[in-house]
């Protein structure tokens, strides 16, 4: 595999996209334990103190599980079109769940962090029939989670648990029942027989590991033949509460997608080594640190049940990364920022090739320390889920251009469109013009499960590409290389994590005061975006924002989605057709921050503005008392992602 340094480059590569390229990420899987059944392809270690003495599972033994899992899926009734929903934290048997799901049914991955209500939308909204998720176990609430809602939940004929007990023997028995009589014993035993009489008659309950011991590892009993075209997962996306967005994805666009992914990365060798910090129910670790490196015989190191929310392993991460000779890992802004703050010591970190970055713009100043602490490149990425995972990054051996989410994936077509006022395709935008960011190719999911989310999704640009309108903004260079300048989609995302508007404007809606809501993000050094509302109260009715707060923590079933804070202001801004304008909360919300920020640093602001800007939003004007802190100033505002002119008695620059 050559490494790609241009636009040229990635014309070249995907002109052999599709040779011998499998037709399921199974087939993927397979060809890898064929081709090196004795290396290692995962390693788990429970916690930080554990790093040393993982678990290690070679290719084989990879291929063996997911034969197993898929087997225990296919003798519970699941064919191709079945829906095999996993609520559960990263543990091996994720992966199990997620390789062995695909290659007998669609796999719906949930947020383990979300509330039983929400679980309850979701899963009712995937009809799913199986669901995979954690036997009762002390500090862990997703059996209660998930128990509550099965009386709601008719198409689940099959509950399936992973006793995390097994992995800590000297924990067992685990608790049967979150009740304070609950007896106590082993879900494989007596225990899930108890567990039996909690549930619904119609929902059976299994035991992953035993299930797993009776079936053949060494095939599919199914002997399915899997297509490219077939679905292979369903990922909840734009938000999850309220009416669910199902993204519905291929085989063909995960398979895709991986394979583009590694020559993004270049050739990491045959000791590559990925770390798996982010939560496997995000694209993100199924792609980025799964099946792409699952493609090439790397080694992917899983990094504690949490993540990188394990105690212990942000402040140990150089010590991991030494000791496992880690070569690359995916993070969110968030998590640099957090390093930044760890000493490297005596720590060897020489095997570490690049970071990648996504899910929210990363600060330039986080960059730049980052880089200049650790001598590692961070490869920024663009992508959403209806892409599989990422569509823009930066090659690891291109050049780099600060602010810039990269260029296409090889394989996958992107632009920036005028569209008219109706979203009709008018033109392409010429280098440097801010537009519509489109995409097609083989990585394009097949569409949301709901037909509603698709109306106005699909453009027709006058060619026989399908093309996927993202709802985000930018504009691109004559190299090839991208910039988003906006999100029409409001999204707010909070370290990585997208928050729907909605989720937290239509629960406040429902408090007797409240007129009108309208949720914004305020940039933040360490989450990227704080969720914060504005609220309007009817006319004759009183409240204060500490009870409003209050409400709204037993309200939102999100809990990233509760509000920072909550004003109350006497009137909305709204456009002269009467919608709320959310662009002046937004730059309300900058001023703030970017006030704050600066007042900290005691550097003297002599006038802060932040205005309208046609190219990128919104821009900072900051005019400063004394020129002598001009640099300190710029290290401050260089640490947010809103684009400033900084003026000083003496000169003005950007």
């Amino acid at each position: 595999m050559t490494g790609l340094k241009n636009l040229a480059d990635i014309q070249a590569a995907e002109a052999r996209l599709f040779v011998d390229l499998p037709d399921s990420t199974y087939s993927v899987i397979q060809q890898t334990s064929l081709r090196t059944p004795d290396a290692p392809a995962l390693s788990f270690f429970l916690s930080v103190d554990q790093h040393r003495t993982p678990e290690v599972i070679s290719y084989q033994s990879l291929l063996a599980n997911i034969h197993r899992a898929a087997n225990l899926f296919t003798e519970l009734g699941a064919t191709k079109g079945t829906r095999i929903a996993f609520i559960l934290p990263n543990l091996p048997e994720t992966h199990f769940v997620i390789w062995g799901g695909q290659a007998a049914g669609i796999v719906v991955p949930l947020n383990p962090l979300l509330d039983s209500a929400a679980l309850g939308t979701l899963l009712q909204a995937t009809a799913a029939e199986i669901i995979v998720t954690l036997a009762p176990f002390p500090t862990t609430d997703l059996w209660s989670k998930v128990r509550a809602q099965l009386e709601h939940l008719p198409s689940v004929r099959h509950l399936v648990l992973v006793d995390l007990a097994r992995r800590l023997p000297a924990l067992q028995p685990p608790l049967v029942d979150d009740s304070p009589a609950a007896s106590r014993a082993a879900p494989a035993t007596a225990g899930l027989q108890a567990l039996q009489q909690l549930v619904p008659k119609s929902v059976q309950l299994h035991d992953f590991h035993a299930g797993l011991a009776r079936q053949p590892a060494e095939r599919l009993r199914s002997e399915r033949q899997i297509a490219a075209e077939d679905h292979s997962s369903w990922f909840c996306t734009g938000g999850t509460t309220g009416l669910p967005k199902l993204a519905m994805r291929t085989h063909r666009n995960e398979v895709a997608n991986a394979w583009s992914l590694n020559r993004v990365f270049g050739d990491l060798g045959d000791t590559a080594v990925a770390f798996c910090g982010l939560p496997l129910f995000h694209v993100n670790a199924v792609m980025v640190t799964g099946l792409a490196p699952f493609a090439t015989g790397s080694h992917v190191l899983l990094g504690t049940p949490q993540g990188y929310r394990s105690p212990g392993l942000v402040q140990r991460f150089w010590e991991v990364v030494a000791h496992h000779r880690v070569t690359h890992f995916s993070g969110v802004p968030t998590l640099y920022a957090s390093l930044l703050q760890v000493p490297l010591g005596n720590q060897d970190i020489s095997s570490l090739l690049c970071g990648l970055c996504g899910a929210a713009p990363m600060p330039r100043e986080v960059t730049r320390a980052f880089e200049t602490l650790t001598q590692v490149p961070i490869l920024e990425g663009y992508g959403l889920t209806e892409g599989t995972c990422v569509s823009s990054a930066t090659p690891r051996l291109a050049e780099r251009r600060p602010g810039s989410i990269g260029m296409r994936i090889p394989g996958q077509k992107m632009k920036c469109v005028v569209l008219d006022d109706l979203g009709a395709y008018v033109r392409d935008c010429q280098p440097g013009e801010v537009g519509s960011i489109i995409i097609a190719g083989p990585n394009v999911f097949v569409g949301y499960h709901d037909p509603v989310h698709n109306q106005g999704l699909w453009l027709d640009c006058g060619d026989s590409e399908r093309w996927l309108n993202t709802g985000d903004l930018g504009c691109s260079d004559e190299d090839g290389f991208f910039w988003i300048t906006g999100r029409k989609k409001e999204l707010i995302i909070r370290g990585g994590h997208n928050i729907d508007p909605s989720a937290i404007e239509e629960p406040l809606h429902r408090h007797p005061a409240v007129q009108l809501v309208a949720a914004v993000g305020r940039p933040d050094l360490h989450a990227g975006e704080l969720p914060i509302a504005y609220v309007q109260l009817r006319p004759g009715s009183q409240t204060t924002a500490r009870e409003l707060e209050t409400f709204a923590k037993t309200a939102i079933t999100e809990r990233a989605a509760i509000p920072k804070e909550i004003h109350i202001i006497d009137a909305m801004p709204v456009t002269g057709v009467g919608k709320i304008f959310k662009p002046d909360l937004k730059r309300r919300e900058a001023l703030r921050a970017l006030l704050t920020a600066l007042e900290q640093a005691d550097i003297e602001v002599a006038a802060l503005e932040v205005l309208p800007d046609a190219e990128r939003g919104m821009r900072a004007h900051v005019t400063l008392s004394n020129p002598a802190q001009a640099v300190a100033a710029e290290s401050v505002l260089g640490r947010f992602t809103v684009p400033y002119i900084l003026q000083t008695a003496n000169a003005g620059n950007q």
